[in-house]
């Protein structure tokens, strides 16, 4: 009984830790973007659509939601990296703080996929 315990709340820290993580990094592409170190096109605040789209799944605990940003946050990784190194000014602490909120939220996903796949049938719900 108590390891199921424990599983469900290791599943609400890593649900928790991923939307807190996946919430920030949303505001910051959008605040990078729009008002702080604007690129020239606004358009480019587009690029947090599809995280945008995982808020639902990852508040609802599904599974493949989880599995799906583990790997879609790689792609935040590749441009936090690329501006960290290439940019000036702003961008770079930036760049800095979107490869902090990354490694946090594909740490939270593997925490949640862990805790979900190595749990007794049922003691996930």
């Amino acid at each position: 009984m108590d390891a199921a315990v424990d599983n469900r709340r290791a599943l609400r820290a890593s649900r928790g830790l991923v939307l807190c993580a996946l919430l920030a990094l949303i505001g910051l592409g959008l605040a990078w973007e729009l008002w702080l170190a604007p690129t020239g096109s606004r358009s480019l605040a587009l690029k947090v659509l599809p995280l945008a789209f995982t808020v639902s799944g990852v508040s609802r605990m599904r599974l493949q939601t989880y599995r799906a940003l583990s790997l879609l946050v790689w792609l935040y990784v590749a441009e936090g990296a690329l501006r960290a190194t290439t940019g000036a000014g702003i961008a770079v602490p930036l760049a800095w703080i979107e490869l902090a909120l990354c490694a946090l939220l594909f740490a939270g996903c593997v925490m949640h996929v862990r805790s979900r796949v190595s749990a007794p049938q049922g003691a996930a719900a």
